[in-house]
């Protein structure tokens, strides 16, 4: 019996030193504990922290930087949940994460950056590192400080060696992707003026498009995240001296006018916009898009003509990215959220394609400048190399 139990856990311990080896490794947490000292802190007033592992070889002067997503909380009931958790407090973030995907040290699996420095900033304002209201109130102790904490985190990245880089990165998913537009051009003018700075936004494309009913639901929702952060005066003024400046939270407004090289990275049909944006609870009070929300292969015909709709739109508003080779684009047809942190969607023998090209390949060409790569995808369901998200059923539970 003894026997049986030792196999089983050296079992266990291979297949656990197996996993590590292709799809990631812990990475310690660092706080910037004088931030505080800034008022840069996350809403609790805790540090920010981030993750950094280093670059060797010729990667010691190069870095990617990319920017956790988390979703936005857009009035005090909302901060204070977030407040108490990984997303608003850095008491309660993990010690260690798993750096895998595009940030993987293995060749095989990052053959573009795996010898980078590779920091994954710790996302815990809710703003997508653009709030900065002086006040605290002392009842709710809430801190509306994310353009303090980037410009912390910047300036301690900055202090270890980012001011040497020679290769940098900016890159973020869902909002961490809108942070990596927002805050674009900002982090090339960081940096040494000879080094090649791009971004990359994965599934951070977000578009003001009406929900199934006909309401504005994201455009409101994203006009309360600035009035409640206090984000107006830290967005792009060429937009907010034009439109409300809650709509200078959606990239199509913002694309334009960003001079450093982008990347845009999404699915056509993002699980994360179709749940949230194109159905989202409040417009569907009976529960009609539950099923096919949670996996696409429940949704009903006219379902799958309204999403259909819903990719036609963002289609139009991608165009405003332009055509320029310095802009790179994988846009496929998956029900996916973030494609760029996993390995098996980021560069695996399985992973999605367009054109035979894998995200990993199409992003290290283009940033190196070896192929440009614009490629969007057929409609649903013409892409067999998709990995569709299948969301787990809580409601159930």
């Amino acid at each position: 019996m003894e026997g049986a139990k030792s196999y089983a856990w050296r079992r266990a311990l291979i297949w656990v030193l197996i996993f590590l080896k292709v799809e990631g490794y812990f990475v310690d947490i660092t706080y910037v504990e004088d931030a505080v000292a800034k008022g840069a802190v996350c809403l609790d007033g805790s540090p920010p922290a981030y993750h950094l592992s280093p670059g060797f070889g010729s990667g010691v002067n190069n870095w990617l930087v990319q920017i956790e997503g988390g979703g936005w909380c857009n009035n005090v009931t909302t901060c204070l949940a977030r407040k108490v958790t990984r997303l608003g407090s850095s008491k309660q973030m993990v010690k260690q994460l798993a750096f895998s995907g595009i940030l993987s040290n293995t060749p095989p699996f990052n053959p573009d950056f795996y010898n980078w420095n590779k920091v994954k900033v710790r996302y815990c304002d809710g703003s997508s590192f653009t709030g900065d209201v002086e006040r605290v109130d002392p009842v709710t102790n809430l801190h509306y400080r994310g353009a303090r904490v980037w410009l912390a985190i910047m300036e301690d990245l900055l202090a270890r060696g980012m001011d040497k880089a020679e290769n940098a990165l900016l890159s973020g998913c869902s909002a961490g992707g809108l942070t990596s537009l927002l805050h674009c051009d900002n982090f090339r003018a960081l940096l040494p003026t000879g080094a090649n700075v791009k971004c990359l936004s994965d599934a951070g494309y977000f578009i003001n498009v009406k929900d199934i009913t006909g309401t504005a639901h994201i455009a409101a929702f994203f006009d309360d995240v600035v009035t409640t952060h206090g984000s107006a005066k830290n967005l792009p003024s060429f937009c907010t001296s034009r439109m409300a400046p809650g709509l200078c939270l959606f990239p199509q407004y913002l694309v334009q006018q960003i001079q450093t090289p982008l990347f845009i990275l999404n699915a056509a049909y993002d699980s994360w916009q179709i749940k949230n944006i194109l159905a989202p609870g409040v417009a569907d009070p009976h529960g009609t898009w539950h099923d096919c929300k949670l996996d696409i292969k429940q949704c009903s015909s006219s379902q799958l003509q309204i999403m259909q709709g819903f990719r036609t739109e963002f289609l139009d508003v991608l165009a405003e990215l332009g055509s320029s080779s310095s802009r790179g684009m994988f846009i496929n047809s998956c029900y996916a959220h973030c494609q760029s942190e996993m390995q098996e969607t980021w560069l695996a023998s399985d992973s999605p394609m367009l054109q035979n090209t894998t995200i990993g390949k199409a992003v290290g060409d283009w940033f190196y400048g070896r192929s440009a790569f614009q490629k969007i995808d057929c409609p649903y369901p013409c892409d067999s190399t998709c990995h569709n998200r299948i969301f787990e059923d809580y409601s159930a539970a």
